[in-house]
């Protein structure tokens, strides 16, 4: 069958088979590396629709122009088959450059995941307020200051932050002035990131079947704000370009074990001045030794959970890949299509949402993954000894914050509210954090087994008051 291939704005091909050129109902449009489109003639509108969502009315314009224009043809008695090429070139062109116009036009969306419990920052850290709730570094909240670091990168109205339920209302009052309060949006139930992804996906769907948007923690410390901008426009650019899902890799500054890692493969290409490689792996957090490798040879980063993807690319990764998730995922987008409240229909399914990660579930499955090394600083702070770094100490090592005095003491964080005096006499690379109700001593060595700590916390009775 001969087959007429058309070059597409964005590098797309369309194929056009003999009897879609001669206006025969058995021709064939389909997008290369795509689903073949569903029906049985090019001015089929659904089919059109399922190659160019979200251009409904600008397909029946030009349905009705190339019917008029085929019917003149016919009326002739004869199906002159160049003029037909010619005509579905001009309808296919034209449909295709105003998606990829629109596309150009269109602003990019940024979801905010804020819903993270903050354990090991116990006892500052509590379920109704954690760590991104709580200037832990800074003079104000983390969840503030990511999002005036975001802020010039999209609209306010197209950003949105996901939380939890408890802690819904901390979290609309830390986004006044900065993000709409319908775009705080709870989960019922924490189901990990995989089911934060999809319901960001749905969130974006809603307003841009089609846009780009990106995934991005609430609670890291980054102080390079240009740098930080310049990377995440580059990973829009690059998640518009292709069907690829971007990630932001942290470019390591020591053999860290406490972070899972990226390994690059070869340059894919260049987007905002920034060199985008494909992925070729991700990999669990190393032993000391692995890590010392990875550091070594510049082939890997820091998975650092930032996400850039559109609407259909990280839709067509969760029906092939988590569907399940996918499934319910459809069934509180149609709920929300027939006009069930959306807080009612996520309370409803949400919590039958498989509970799983994004980087299990998607990342790690999909061949499609590109990185960008990041060119800003970086600092999850992920448990108490990272804040040291962030404060001035005295001639001893020791950071203080609040009413705190060391005598012969070295290496401790000391941490007091309000006008309560801590005082530490003999004692060396201790943590100690006081709060009205509650009091943490523990080795900075032990940091990392606060979890466990709060677990004990917890059987006591009415112990979810300190929680």
């Amino acid at each position: 069958m001969e087959q007429l291939t058309l070059e597409i704005v964005g590098r797309d091909r369309v194929e056009i088979g003999h009897a879609e050129c001669t206006h025969a109902r058995r021709g064939e449009i389909k997008r290369r590396g795509a689903a073949k489109a569903a029906g049985a003639d090019h001015q089929d509108l659904g089919r059109l629709e399922s190659l160019l969502p979200g251009h409904t009315d600008l397909i029946q314009q030009h349905m009705a122009a190339v019917a008029g224009e085929f019917s003149g043809i016919q009326g002739r008695g004869h199906a002159r088959k160049q003029d037909a090429k010619a005509l579905i070139r001009q309808m296919i062109i034209a449909l295709y450059r105003s998606r990829a116009r629109n596309k150009r036009m269109s602003k990019p969306y940024i979801v905010i995941i804020a819903g993270g419990k903050g354990e090991r920052f116990w006892p500052k850290s509590r379920s109704s307020k954690p760590k991104h709730l709580l200037p832990v570094v800074g003079t104000s909240p983390l969840l503030t200051q990511t999002l005036k670091r975001v802020r010039g990168l999209a609209p306010a109205g197209h950003i949105f932050v996901i939380t939890s339920a408890v802690q819904a209302a901390e979290v609309r009052q830390c986004c006044r002035n900065l993000v709409p309060a319908a775009n705080v949006v709870a989960e019922p139930v924490g189901r990990d990131t995989a089911a934060a992804v999809g319901l960001a996906a749905l969130l974006v769907a809603q307003r841009d079947p089609e846009g780009v948007f990106a995934v991005l923690p609430a609670d890291h410390v980054i102080h390079d704000t240009k740098a930080y901008r310049a990377d995440l426009k580059a990973a829009f650019a690059a998640a518009a370009a292709d069907r690829v899902m971007v990630t932001i890799g942290i470019s390591p500054t020591e053999p860290a074990t406490g972070f899972g890692y990226i390994q690059r493969a070869g340059l894919w290409r260049e987007c905002g001045g920034r060199p985008v490689y494909r992925v070729k792996r991700f990999v669990e957090k190393p032993l000391p030794s692995v890590a010392k490798g990875y550091l070594k040879s510049g082939d890997y980063v820091w998975n650092a959970g930032m996400f850039v993807w559109s609407v259909p690319v990280v839709a067509a990764a969760f029906a092939q890949h988590a569907p399940e998730l996918a499934k319910g995922l459809a069934k509180i987008s149609s709920a929300i299509g027939r006009g069930r409240p959306f807080k009612e229909t996520l309370a409803k399914i949400y919590p039958t949402l498989p509970r799983i990660s994004v980087d299990y579930a998607l990342l790690e499955k999909s061949p499609n993954v590109v990185v960008i090394p990041s060119a800003f600083d970086w600092d999850d702070v992920g448990a108490w000894p990272a804040v040291v770094k962030h404060f001035p100490a005295d001639t001893s090592g020791n950071v203080c914050r609040g009413h705190v005095v060391v005598e012969q003491g070295r290496g401790n964080l000391a941490m007091s509210e309000g006008k309560h005096l801590v005082t530490l006499l003999g004692v060396d690379d201790l943590i100690v954090v006081h709060t009205p109700d509650a009091t943490l001593v523990c080795p900075k060595s032990k940091a990392q087994d606060i979890k466990a700590l709060l677990k004990r916390v917890e059987g006591l009775e009415r112990g979810a008051r300190w929680l």
